[in-house]
């Protein structure tokens, strides 16, 4: 009875952890590391919340053509400690991004260093870079 109750006890404790490193992706998973990008665009929306940020930006391609990128930040919480703010980054900025490009050949990004209207370059979270300030 006592090691029913332990294991009870212990499947409850683990069972949420569980279901957040699931619901969570891995870098390698989403982003590809072979395929490094340069993204410059208009902020068109930003979406601060866990695990991600999220930054959305209109990007002008060769030919005109205007596409819409996702761009995946690191933790609002990582983020805060590199010195961003949720005013950092507002609705029609032009910024530049570096990051990789997703596995799937979506739009979407994952960054590692965002270079900020008034040309702060920035750690951005990303699990493929380092931190490191404004390098």
């Amino acid at each position: 009875m006592r090691k029913t109750l332990m294991v009870a006890f212990a499947a409850m404790i683990a069972w949420p952890l569980g279901a957040s490193v699931i619901a969570h992706h891995s870098f390698d998973a989403e982003f590809d590391r072979n395929k490094p990008l340069t993204l410059k665009g208009a902020v068109t929306k930003v979406e601060w919340g866990n695990p991600h940020i999220w930054i959305f930006i209109d990007v002008t391609e060769t030919g005109g053509k205007v596409s819409n990128w996702g761009v995946e930040g690191g933790a609002p919480n990582a983020l805060f400690r590199e010195g961003w703010r949720k005013d950092s980054v507002r609705l029609g900025d032009i910024l530049t991004v570096e990051g990789y490009s997703a596995r799937d050949g979506s739009l979407r990004a994952n960054a590692v260093r965002v270079t900020l209207p008034d040309g702060r370059r920035v750690f951005a979270g990303s699990a493929a870079g380092s931190s490191g300030g404004n390098r």
